[in-house]
């Protein structure tokens, strides 16, 4: 039986170079090409610079390597979308068409990550469905819309594995946020483990959904190794973990650290934070592929004190 060797496109990332070191754990390192623009983190095995602007790149690297599963992370995401959204528009849609002409051709295993950015003010707020009105507000989110439909396109008509998730806001402590509009749910950690006070650019009533990224990587490679033929969806999966407002994360590092404390002053991301849902309804992932969220909101908090207490006292003593 063949092994599998992957290639992970945008590994510098938020969600990539977490991912990268998660599929070295399980594939060994040198199994998992890590990729982006320059060089970056994850040094500690095989990386190739790559624009994925660059088809012919793409396709040297994957025969280069014999890759037969490829992660594409690479994206430009919604808060800094805003400020060049024709950059935006041309790197997230036209590299997933490169890709997607590359694992048409190779026939590699495709996972292509959506977003919550796809719904827009028409869409319900609350259980948002798997099915609905998607009419987003930005840039990236009608790019993720058409990235939707190209990989279901891509699956229809060529037969191309591709598979999807929506994320929602993705929290982790292992890497920085990047550049989105959930971010302040990562960025309130690094100050509360610092004991500076924290001013957030979301309302305290804001209900988004949020998944910890633990889950985040595990729901990954879970629908990744889950049989083809379970499969219903080729757009993209909603995927849900945790719904809370700024007030409410807020109140669960309270109850660790009582001095903490935040300010609020809204700036354009609410905006785009408004048009986005507070709910997903996940039923179809959970019945095809057995997804279900490990971490709650108390769990999630107590993680990522944990961690970042511990790495900005080291940089202390340090």
């Amino acid at each position: 039986m063949q092994q599998d060797t992957i290639l992970v496109i945008g590994a510098n990332g938020q969600i990539g170079s977490v991912l990268t070191r998660q599929l070295r754990d399980h594939y060994g390192v040198e199994r998992v090409i890590a990729s982006d623009i320059q060089v970056g983190a994850a040094t500690d095995g095989p990386f190739e610079v790559l624009d994925i602007m660059n088809q012919e790149r793409l396709e040297a690297i994957t025969r280069k390597h014999g890759v037969t599963q490829i992660y594409h992370l690479a994206a430009i995401l919604s808060a800094r979308g805003e400020s060049v959204p024709k950059v935006a528009w041309e790197l997230n849609t036209n590299g997933l068409l490169n890709v997607l002409e590359v694992v048409r051709a190779g026939k590699q295993r495709l996972f292509f990550p959506s977003t919550i950015a796809v719904f827009g003010h028409q869409t319900p707020r609350e259980n948002t469905p798997q099915d609905t009105v998607m009419q987003p507000t930005t840039v990236y989110g009608i790019s993720k819309v058409a990235g939707e439909s190209w990989c279901q396109y891509y699956h229809q008509k060529y037969g191309v594995d591709v598979r999807s998730i929506r994320y929602p806001g993705i929290i982790g402590h292992a890497s920085m946020p990047g550049g989105g509009t959930t971010d302040y749910a990562v960025d309130i950690f690094h100050y509360a483990a610092q004991n500076k006070p924290y001013t957030c650019f979301l309302a305290p009533e804001t209900r988004l959904p949020m998944l910890y990224m633990d889950d985040a990587i595990r729901a990954t490679l879970e629908l990744m190794a889950a049989p083809a033929e379970q499969l219903s969806v080729r757009t993209s999966y909603n995927v849900a973990g945790l719904s809370f407002t700024p007030a409410e994360l807020v109140q669960a590092i309270q109850r660790h650290k009582p001095d903490f404390t935040t300010s609020y002053a809204p700036d354009f991301r609410q905006e785009i934070a408004a048009s986005w849902p507070a709910s997903l309804d996940d039923s179809q992932a959970r019945q095809d592929w057995g997804w279900e969220p490990a971490y709650d909101l108390d769990r999630m908090t107590a993680d990522m004190l944990q961690h970042l207490e511990a790495r900005y006292s080291v940089q202390l003593a340090g």
